[in-house]
């Protein structure tokens, strides 16, 4: 049997397969709130027979937003425009459905990716403010973020449980915390972006300290069914950074607190990082972090080919592949890999027609949630 169709226990959570697709930005929200946009895209990826779609990185605050049109879900708004997408996918699809929390931190207040991606200053119409570990820019020439006080470190805790309360009552069935590619929770655990004086800077145990607290929090505000766990960045890709020695404590530190998994990818802090890309770059991470903890891991980057997903799986270096790119390329990825590996894979009612007639069972059935 293909151990990427075989089924996986995420905490709590049964899933009928080990493909995950990852959380990927979209900047079509308006005021934070899911858009009809989110309706199509979510909407489509929901058939694609996968085990796990995660939504984007979702602000927990409207200054946590990547760009004014990120999703959010911070206001009452926020959570009905998301609760209609929900119902959509629910009425038409089994698929299991997270949700990623995300605070960008300094990288916050920036224009599309298709519009350059570039920092919108606090002067500029639709910027704001940025805050941060440390008042650090992202990059040179950028406008710097205000540091976090304690006051301020408690409203951001805060805001993340709020969120995730948000999550639960519209029933997501799991939480991912966004802590890699720059981003707030990023941000506290890397020296390169932190270089607080106090409770929260200088050392490894300080610099966890709030990624860890914010973890906790969350993970106390949801139910215990459903599971909570975090995406990290496994290595800054610089010298004297954050790296996979950390991030091996930092999973050790989650897994006692009750994380389900750890979702690896790296990079993100800062615009010198020299990443060596190629197949399979991220899941050496992965593996280690796995061998050395014992906790879940979801590997992750230029993973694109059924056998590759497979291999990563059968020797044990992962428990779950997650796929972001190739699934926006081929949204049908899971039905191809399944074919491929001579596996099962749901699809819905209306589209049983397209099975290849030499594949006649390769679809499972329609059976709803």
């Amino acid at each position: 049997m293909s151990r990427l169709f075989s089924p996986w226990s995420l905490g709590h959570l049964t899933l009928p397969n080990r493909i995950v697709i990852a959380p990927m930005c979209q900047y079509s929200a308006h005021e934070g709130s899911a858009s009809d946009w989110h309706l199509i895209h979510l909407g489509h990826l929901a058939l694609s027979g996968a085990g796990l779609l995660i939504v984007e990185a979702t602000a927990v605050a409207a200054n946590g937003r990547i760009s004014p049109d990120d999703l959010g879900l911070y206001s009452d708004a926020n959570e009905a425009a998301l609760a209609r997408v929900l119902a959509a996918i629910r009425a038409y699809s089994p698929i299991r459905v997270a949700v990623q929390l995300a605070h960008a931190g300094r990288k916050a207040s920036v224009h599309l990716p298709w519009q350059g991606g570039k920092q919108i200053a606090p002067s500029e119409p639709r910027g704001w403010q940025t805050v941060a570990p440390s008042a650090l820019p992202q990059a040179p020439g950028e406008h710097a973020p205000q540091a976090l006080d304690r006051a301020a470190l408690t409203e951001v805790r805060d805001s993340f449980v709020a969120a995730a309360q948000r999550a639960v009552r519209l029933g997501f069935d799991g939480i991912e915390l966004h802590a890699a590619h720059g981003y707030l929770l990023h941000e506290f655990l890397s020296p390169v972006s932190n270089q607080r004086d106090d409770a929260y800077g200088g050392s490894l145990e300080n610099r966890m300290r709030f990624p860890l607290e914010v973890f906790a929090a969350v993970r106390a505000a949801v139910p215990a069914p459903i599971p909570v766990w975090v995406r990290i960045s496994a290595s800054d890709w610089l010298p004297n950074a954050w790296d996979i020695e950390q991030s091996i404590v930092f999973s050790r530190a989650l897994q006692q607190r009750g994380c389900a998994a750890v979702h690896v990818s790296s990079g993100g802090i800062s615009p010198q990082q020299a990443i060596a890309l190629g197949p399979n770059y991220q899941v050496p991470f992965a593996r280690r972090i796995k061998a050395e903890t014992g906790i879940p891991t979801i590997a992750v980057g230029l993973i694109t080919e059924p056998q590759q997903a497979e291999a990563i799986l059968v020797e044990g270096e992962a428990d779950a592949i997650a796929l972001a790119r190739a699934m926006l390329y081929d949204p049908r990825w899971p039905w191809h890999a399944a074919a491929a590996l001579g596996a099962q894979v749901w699809a819905p009612n209306q589209y049983l027609r397209c099975q290849p007639r030499e594949l006649k069972h390769l679809f499972e059935g329609t059976a709803r949630r």
